[in-house]
C-alpha cells in the first residue's frame, strides 16, 4: 500500500481536484468548484479529504450527513487519479473517512454506485472494505443501469 498524506481539503486544492475529476470522468469537472465551496467556507456539515504525495493531490473523498437521520453519512464522491489507482490510495481515503466519521459518532455510512460492468471494480473495492449491498434501484442511472447502495455500520458509541 502506498503511503500518502490524508488531510482535509483546502481552497488551494480546487484546481488539482478539478483535474482529478476531469481525468476520472467521475462527474463533469465544472461541477467541482461549486460542490466544494460550501464545505471550504464552513457552510455545510460535509467534509472533503485529499490524498496527496509530495504536495500533489492523488485523490479525494467527499462525505456528507444524510438529512433527517441520526448518524447516517453518505460518501458521495471518491476519486483517484488513474495512474494511482489500485495502489492503496482509495483504501487510505476510505480509512480517513471512516476515522473522521468515528469521531462524529456515525452509525452508518452509505455509498452509491452503478450496476454497470464498468463499475465492477468499484463494487469489489467497497465489498473488500466491509460494505455490503443494501439496496438496488432499477434503471436509476439509465435504462438497465441500476443504482446500488452499499452500507457499512459503525459500532455503537460507548456510554
Amino acid at each position: 500500500m502506498t503511503d500518502v498524506n490524508i488531510r482535509p481539503a483546502r481552497a488551494g486544492d480546487v484546481p488539482g481536484l478539478t483535474d482529478i475529476v476531469g481525468r476520472t470522468g467521475l462527474f463533469p469537472a465544472e461541477m467541482l468548484a461549486p460542490m466544494i465551496a460550501p464545505a471550504l467556507d464552513g457552510q455545510e456539515g460535509g467534509f472533503w479529504l485529499v490524498a496527496e504525495r509530495d504536495d500533489q493531490p492523488l485523490g479525494f473523498a467527499y462525505t456528507a450527513p444524510e438529512a433527517m437521520t441520526e448518524g447516517v453519512w453518505n460518501m458521495l464522491a471518491l476519486a483517484v487519479l488513474p495512474g494511482a489507482q489500485r495502489g492503496g490510495v482509495g483504501a487510505q481515503l476510505v480509512q480517513g473517512v471512516e476515522a473522521h466519521l468515528g469521531s462524529q459518532e456515525a452509525r452508518l455510512v452509505l455509498v452509491d454506485t452503478s450496476s454497470g460492468p464498468d463499475f465492477e471494480a468499484a463494487r469489489q473495492f467497497y465489498e473488500n472494505r466491509g460494505y455490503g449491498l443494501e439496496a438496488r434501484i432499477r434503471d436509476y442511472w439509465g435504462a438497465g443501469d441500476d443504482k446500488l447502495t452499499y452500507r457499512k455500520a459503525f459500532p455503537a458509541p460507548m456510554p
